[in-house]
């Protein structure tokens, strides 16, 4: 899908394996966590409670889960997300499936862990808008949430162990069995004839391996494909004029179910997608800056419709979250 002027050599994998640009792999079967927070049952179980609870909101009327609904696979289905007070916000939300396995967090590789990230939404005046200096206090106040904090943590909540709670538990929200995956573990029927070319292509002469790679299909790194040149992305954290609107490339794992697309939702369906790497790709770019891709013109139209279907291929065995009882 992409043909891109940099050269990619290797994809670093949190699970302590690499994988050679250019190809694909199954999800390591074992999750990542940090020494520092050690995932357990009961705090895989705190961490869920939280992330359904509308506690966590200044309001106490949103929830991560507002956000990442379970039944829209860990996403909100809009183009941009909705934050305090019904206000739109400037991108797009990206699913939690998979999130164990990413380098950097939010489109702009702000946070480099679940841990980092999982305070900067709650915190934000836009989006929950919660005074995280307060948050403990209103959590030590139910008995049932106390009592877990101590049995956790041995001590009482703060605003670390919130963050801690919560990426324990997004790190259970693994997607698995895609039909890719049990491809590459030897069922050759488990593509279609259609997803079949499709994944030749994406191999092939589409390019879309160079950065959709491995495990995740991302390679976790950032490029200026001119979708919009508004927001600043990656510029916007660095200060760095070559780093203006840069984006990380998003992992691919079960993409067929959350459109819309590109970080800011401009691009409905994975038809859009496609054509806009064919064709729509942008000749002028602003601040004297070049593009990392270029129009993939040696392509017919024609062939879309299979990289779509191998898309569609992507999609895993996916978690049954249910909101919990709130304590």
């Amino acid at each position: 899908m992409l043909m891109f002027r940099c050269g990619i050599l290797w994809v670093a994998i949190l699970a302590g394996a690499f994988v050679p640009a250019g190809e694909l792999a199954p999800l390591p079967e074992r999750v990542p966590e940090p020494k520092e927070n050690p995932t357990t049952e009961a705090k895989v179980a705190l961490g869920r409670q939280l992330f359904f609870d509308v506690r966590l909101s200044g309001r106490n009327d949103m929830s991560c889960a507002t956000c990442h609904d379970p039944a829209k696979a860990l996403a909100d289905g809009l183009a941009k997300g909705k934050g305090f007070g019904g206000k739109t916000l400037s991108r797009n939300t990206p699913t939690l499936f998979n999130v164990a396995f990413q380098i950097s967090l939010f489109w702009d590789g702000r946070a480099k862990t679940l841990e980092e990230q999982a305070l900067g939404p709650i915190a934000s005046p836009d989006e929950m808008h919660q005074e995280i200096e307060a948050l403990p206090a209103e959590l030590e106040a139910v008995p049932d949430y106390a009592r877990q904090f101590r049995d956790v943590f041995g001590g009482p909540a703060t605003a670390e162990r919130v963050a801690q709670a919560l990426a324990a538990y997004e790190r259970t929200l693994v997607t698995r069995r895609s039909p890719l995956d049990r491809y590459l573990a030897g069922e050759k029927d488990a593509l279609s004839a259609e997803a079949k070319r499709g994944r030749e292509l994406f191999l092939g002469d589409a390019g879309c391996v160079r950065c959709h790679n491995g495990p995740l299909l991302s390679d976790g790194k950032f490029y200026r494909v001119g979708v919009d040149f508004r927001d600043k992305g990656l510029g916007g954290v660095t200060g760095k004029k070559e780093d203006l609107y840069k984006f990380r490339t998003p992992a691919l794992r079960d993409v067929a179910r959350t459109a819309p697309y590109m970080h800011d939702g401009s691009l409905a369906t994975l038809d859009d997608v496609v054509r806009f790497y064919f064709r729509e790709v942008p000749s002028v770019v602003p601040d004297g800056l070049a593009l990392d891709i270029e129009p993939l013109q040696n392509v017919s139209l024609m062939e879309a419709p299979d990289i779509v279907a191998f898309l569609e291929a992507l999609s895993g065995e996916a978690p049954k979250e249910e909101k919990p009882k709130a304590p």
